[in-house]
């Protein structure tokens, strides 16, 4: 079993193991929350003895309240990251690290845990006591390349279309996690190099002569933040408007509402879809022009837009803005 947590970046990061693990020819079985582009499908079971699920920390049953990665038992086990999140089922980021100690003490002596450097949550559950092996990710330097973003890890290159720091931190936990079921550096590289990505992480539904949109899973303030970074830096000084629906628990909650406003600084332009029933006051770090009461009224207010990246960020459905969006452009 190899597993894969962290706040952010479980479904890439998974679905990147995965890939490595087939381009490599293990046959790996797989579960992840998102639909991996190379396969065309989010889960599959196989004859291998590999095994590959994306772990969350969200709690497992009405009648059983720890969270679901405690019940995998996992022999590498990659950490992305780690914040609060989840403000409904967790009070503080120390309800979070108690789970992600449990989980830690599921890995086997024999087993290895992968996390990066420098976390300070992450860092502060490890000091809480582990019995297993530690791989600290390495530093990397992403440059920018024509096919996308390139950077080094050991003897191989990955140079690939996908954007961001963030990624090349994902793509990093994936290849050590194969390195450690043997798949070797140069060969991991090689397969990412040919991963396709996985719908909703800055997924192109719609392109024109002046205008390119995207669909975007992100909904935690450093997920909005990162994804905007990486179009930014792909982009340059083009216009990018980021349309956002603050759909989850935690986001209604307001206990992100400051950290929201920086987290869209990269934006030209913001178009918020006003949340139901939240627990603060929108209004008072948002211009009215920048709140909508429906999606008719983003798509309106998107009508006036004539040329720039569309970024829409959602955790749901978004009341199927993507199609009414791509008929409106069409005409």
């Amino acid at each position: 079993m190899l597993a894969v947590a962290g706040t952010h970046g479980k479904t890439t990061t998974a679905s990147m193991l995965a890939w490595i693990l087939e381009y490599a020819g293990y046959n790996p079985c797989f579960l992840i929350g998102g639909v991996v582009e190379n396969f065309g499908i989010s889960s599959r079971l196989t004859d291998s003895n590999f095994f590959i699920i994306e772990a969350d920390e969200y709690d497992t049953a009405f009648f059983d309240k720890r969270s679901k990665f405690v019940h995998y038992h996992a022999k590498t086990l990659v950490i992305n990251n780690l914040e609060f999140d989840h403000a409904d089922i967790f009070d503080s980021i120390t309800d979070i690290q108690k789970q992600f100690h449990h989980l830690i003490r599921t890995v086997p002596n024999s087993g290895l845990i992968i996390h990066p450097q420098g976390n300070q949550n992450i860092n502060e559950v490890i000091e809480m006591g582990v019995y297993s092996e530690q791989q600290i990710l390495p530093t990397a330097v992403l440059s920018l390349s024509e096919k996308g973003t390139t950077f080094i890890v050991e003897n191989g290159v990955v140079d690939w279309n996908l954007l961001g720091e963030h990624n090349m931190q994902n793509g990093l936990g994936a290849i050590y996690a194969a390195h450690h079921v043997g798949v070797p550096f140069g060969v991991a590289c090689e397969a990412l190099n040919r991963f396709q990505g996985v719908k909703r992480r800055l997924e192109i539904k719609y392109q024109a002569d002046n205008i390119t949109l995207y669909d975007d899973f992100a909904h935690h303030p450093s997920a909005i933040q990162t994804t905007l970074s990486g179009l930014r830096a792909k982009v340059g000084d083009e216009k990018i408007i980021a349309i956002l629906e603050l759909r989850s628990n935690t986001m209604k909650s307001g206990v992100h509402q400051q950290t929201l406003v920086d987290a869209l600084s990269e934006a030209n332009q913001i178009l918020i879809l006003k949340p139901i029933n939240q627990n603060w006051d929108i209004g008072a770090l948002f211009d009215e022009d920048s709140l909508f009461d429906s999606v008719e009224s983003i798509l309106t207010a998107l009508n006036q837009i004539k040329k720039g990246h569309f970024v829409i960020m959602s955790n749901g459905g978004f009341d199927d803005i993507f199609g009414k969006l791509i008929t409106q452009l069409k005409t």
